[in-house]
C-alpha cells in the first residue's frame, strides 16, 4: 500500500525491475541513478539548469520535463531541497512513491533560524545563535557582546559557500570587518543570516535514512573536509572529501537526530537526514541539518553499502521496515576537481576544462563515481560548468586501509589540471579516540 494514497493495482512484486524517475535542477545524484540503472532498472533523469543539461549524457536516459514522466515511474527521486519538498508532498498525496523532502524539511535546511528553533523544540541542546536581517544591527550586537562567532547565510545564499565565515578573533573584530564588507558587496544576496557562537572540538555528522515512519539502521557517522586545501586551508567548497563508517545508533545520534523522528514522521519525510555537530568534553553541539542526499556523501556511502540500491529506495519510499547491508570498517572518498571549482564560472570552465577527457591508467573503474561528466563515444568527458569532475572512493577494515585503497584508485586517473586533497581521513583515528574518551562512541 502506498503511503497516503490508494493502492496501485499494477504495483511490481518485490525483486522485480522498476522504473525510477530522477528530478534535478543542477545535476547532483546522477551517480546513484547510474548505479540503479546498472542494477537492471529503468531510469529517466531530468536536469533543468541550462549549464548542467549535458551532465550524465550517455550514462543515463535523459528527459526534458520530469512532470511528463510521473505516471511512467514506479519511484520518483528528488535530489535536493530547491522547492522540491512541496512537489514531493503533492505526489505522495496522489499515491506516488517518492524519495525526497517536504516543505517542512526543506525549511529545516534552508532557514537556519527555523532549524535551530525546531532542534530546541525537540529537546536538542543548541549553540547560542542569533538571526539578523540587518548588517548594522549585527555589528552593534558584536560590539556589545564581543566573542568569537561564525557567520552563516540563510536561504539560498547559503549555497554561496564562500560567504560562510568562521571568526578567528575572540573579541569578534574580524567578524565586524566581514559584516561591514558584506553590507557593501552582498546585501542584495544575503537577506538573512545567522551569527552562531564558535565552539571548538571535533566536527562530526550523524545521518540515517527515514522511511516516512522511522529511521532505518544502521546510521552513518561521517567526517567532512570542507575546505579546498589540505590542512583545512582555503575557501569553503561544500566538501572536498569525507571519511565515514556505518554504525549502530550512538549517543550523538540519540541526543540529536533521533529526537527529530516525530517531526519527520509528521512531515512524512522519505530520504536521508543528517545533522552536523561539534563535540567536545563538555557536550554535543548540533550545527545544522542536511535533509537530502549529500554530495559527495552519497557516492562514498555507496562504497560501503552492499544492498541493491533500487530495491532499497523502493522499500524506503513504500514505508517498509528495511535495513541496509553494509561493509564493516571505513570508507573514504575524495573529490577530483578541475578549474573553476569551487566557483561557478562558465567562461573559466570553457577556457580551462570543457571537453577534457578522463584517462584511466587501468581497465577497471572500481570506486570511480560520476561527477559532472558525460559519455562520448565511450570516453568520459567533463561536462557542466563547475568542474566537479569525479568522486573516488575506497574501503577497508581500518581507516588507513580505506585511505590507501582510495588514493591508489586516484592514481589511476588522469585529467588535465585536476586537483584534490591528499589528507582526507588523515586525522580520523585521533578524532575517534577523542570521542571514545568523551564517551560518545564505544566501538567503531
Amino acid at each position: 500500500m502506498h503511503q497516503n494514497g490508494e493502492k496501485n493495482l499494477e504495483e511490481p512484486k518485490p525483486g522485480e525491475k522498476r522504473k525510477f524517475l530522477f528530478a534535478s535542477k543542477i545535476a547532483l545524484v546522477g551517480d546513484l541513478a547510474w548505479k540503479i540503472k546498472n542494477e537492471g532498472h529503468e531510469v529517466k533523469f531530468c536536469i533543468s539548469d541550462e549549464y548542467s543539461k549535458d551532465i550524465y549524457d550517455g550514462f543515463v536516459d535523459k528527459v526534458e520535463d520530469w512532470n511528463e514522466w510521473i505516471n511512467w515511474a514506479d519511484v520518483i527521486v528528488f535530489d535536493d531541497v530547491e522547492g522540491f519538498g512541496t512537489e514531493a508532498e503533492n505526489l505522495r498525496k496522489q499515491g506516488k512513491l517518492v524519495v525526497g523532502g517536504s516543505s517542512y524539511t526543506d525549511r529545516l535546511e534552508d532557514d537556519k533560524g527555523f532549524g535551530q528553533d525546531e532542534m530546541k523544540a525537540a529537546g536538542i541542546s543548541i549553540i547560542p545563535n542569533w538571526m539578523f536581517t540587518d548588517f548594522d544591527e549585527a555589528v552593534k550586537f558584536i560590539q556589545n557582546t564581543p566573542d568569537r562567532y561564525v557567520l552563516k547565510p540563510s536561504g539560498r545564499a547559503q549555497d554561496e559557500k564562500k560567504l560562510l565565515f568562521i571568526g578567528q578573533e575572540d573579541d569578534g573584530k574580524d567578524m565586524i570587518q566581514i559584516l561591514q564588507l558584506y553590507k557593501k558587496t552582498w546585501a542584495k544576496v544575503i537577506k538573512e543570516f545567522q551569527l552562531q557562537k564558535f565552539v571548538s572540538g571535533v566536527e562530526v555528522a550523524v545521518g540515517a535514512f527515514f522511511n516516512g515512519q522511522e529511521f532505518v539502521w544502521p546510521i552513518n557517522v561521517n567526517f567532512e573536509h570542507k575546505r579546498l586545501f589540505p590542512g583545512d586551508i582555503g575557501p569553503q567548497t561544500g566538501e572536498m572529501g569525507t571519511a565515514m563508517y556505518w554504525s549502530a545508533p550512538n549517543i550523538i545520534f540519540s541526543e540529536t537526530l533521533e529526537k527529530m523522528a516525530p517531526k519527520l514522521k509528521e512531515a512524512n519525510y522519505v530520504g536521508y537526514a543528517d545533522i552536523n555537530c561539534i563535540v567536545n568534553a563538555k557536550g554535543i553541539y548540533p550545527l545544522e541539518f542536511t535533509m537530502r542526499f549529500g554530495y559527495p556523501h552519497i557516492s562514498i556511502a555507496m562504497e560501503g553499502v552492499t544492498s541493491p540500491w533500487g530495491e532499497f529506495l523502493y522499500k524506503l519510499a513504500s514505508g517498509e521496515t528495511c535495513g541496509l547491508k553494509v561493509k564493516k570498517g571505513f570508507q573514504v572518498g575524495v573529490v577530483i576537481a578541475v578549474p573553476p571549482f569551487p566557483y561557478d564560472d562558465v567562461n573559466a570552465f570553457k577556457q580551462f576544462s570543457e571537453g577534457a577527457v578522463v584517462l584511466f591508467r587501468k581497465e577497471g573503474k572500481e570506486g570511480i563515481h560520476l561527477g559532472d561528466v558525460k559519455l562520448v563515444e565511450g570516453a568520459w568527458v567533463l561536462a557542466g560548468s563547475i568542474g566537479y569532475a569525479l568522486v573516488v572512493t575506497g574501503s577497508g577494515s581500518t581507516v588507513e586501509d580505506a585511505r590507501k585503497m582510495t588514493y591508489n584508485r586516484v592514481k589511476s586517473i588522469m585529467i588535465p589540471n585536476m586537483f584534490y586533497r591528499e589528507d582526507i581521513g588523515e586525522r580520523l583515528r585521533e578524532d575517534l579516540e577523542k570521542m571514545i574518551t568523551w564517551g560518545y562512541i564505544y566501538v567503531y
